[in-house]
């Protein structure tokens, strides 16, 4: 079996789970290769281990994505396992962790089942985003398991996202951006931003306004087949484009055009887990004294 291991975070937060996860994977005699930058700042007497080894990409030798952190960690090691459809599990180092489910105080219980095969997997569809004119930052990694946002820059006013879908004008917005999210991404900055939690098996994805001027704007649930071509106006002549964590700079005069990508993302759970469960325990559903 062929692990790799990513992390960002060079802390103990991050390290301890580290150790207690080379320790069950050694047990089990997994070669490791873990993301270079990372290992760098690793404890010295694990650089010695001959089962493991570094990675700067990823191929589909792989079996199996181990990350270390929050769910944003998670977000930034997609652009590495790409359309390879290896599995990603998440150790939860962070806050909320919707992605990352498994807790530092079991790793080894469920990593063993993990490697054991007792778990399942939850395919996550992805956002894709093509620019005219083309934006060679985002060439090779225009995608997004969470959402894909425009947003003003280097101002307090508002931009306009003049919106179609399918080639029909929906509307235009007047708002400080528009954020357009995965189910996965539901549970993120749509929904800080007043939009609905949709399950990640939903075929939907939601256009969410960040504090529209048009009082009447509200979040919008479009079928995932839908091709989103949006057109920022504004004081300024640039904006800005996230895609999860990444953030470019456009010119307003860039035609941005939305839609699925052709690739998902394979998220481990274990066979005990369920997203209602976690969307129970992590929003607090229920946690009332009448009950």
């Amino acid at each position: 079996m062929k692990i790799a291991i990513y992390a960002q975070y060079y802390s103990d937060k991050s390290f301890k789970p580290f150790e207690d996860l080379v320790e069950i994977l050694l047990i089990n005699s997994i070669d490791m290769y873990v993301e270079a930058s990372y290992y760098e700042h690793i404890d010295s007497k694990f650089k010695s281990v001959e089962r493991i080894h570094t990675f700067t990409s990823l191929n589909d030798s792989y079996d199996l994505l181990i990350s270390i952190g929050g769910d944003g960690t998670i977000l930034r090691a997609i652009t590495y396992v790409r359309d390879y459809a290896i599995p990603i599990v998440g150790i939860n180092t962070g806050r909320l962790g919707f992605l990352a489910t498994i807790q530092t105080e079991d790793i080894k219980n469920a990593i063993s089942k993990i490697l054991d095969g007792h778990y399942k997997t939850s395919e996550r569809a992805l956002l894709s985003v093509t620019t005219n004119p083309v934006n060679s930052d985002i060439k090779n990694t225009n995608f997004a398991l969470n959402e894909i946002a425009v947003s003003r820059k280097n101002t307090t006013s508002m931009i306009t996202v003049e919106t179609h879908l399918n080639d029909e004008y929906l509307t235009s917005y007047w708002a400080d951006g528009l954020i357009i999210s995965t189910p996965t991404g539901s549970t993120g900055y749509s929904l800080s931003c007043g939009g609905p939690v949709i399950t990640p098996e939903a075929h939907g994805f939601v256009l969410t306004p960040i504090a529209p001027h048009n009082l009447n704007a509200r979040p919008l649930v479009i079928p995932d087949d839908t091709i989103i071509k949006l057109q920022v106006d504004g004081r300024e002549d640039q904006h800005l484009m996230s895609l999860d964590s990444r953030i470019i700079t456009l010119s307003n005069a860039t035609l941005i055009t939305i839609r699925k990508a052709d690739f998902k993302i394979k998220m481990v759970e274990l066979m005990d887990e369920s997203f209602i469960d976690t969307l129970r325990q992590k929003m607090l559903w229920g946690e009332d004294k009448r009950n």
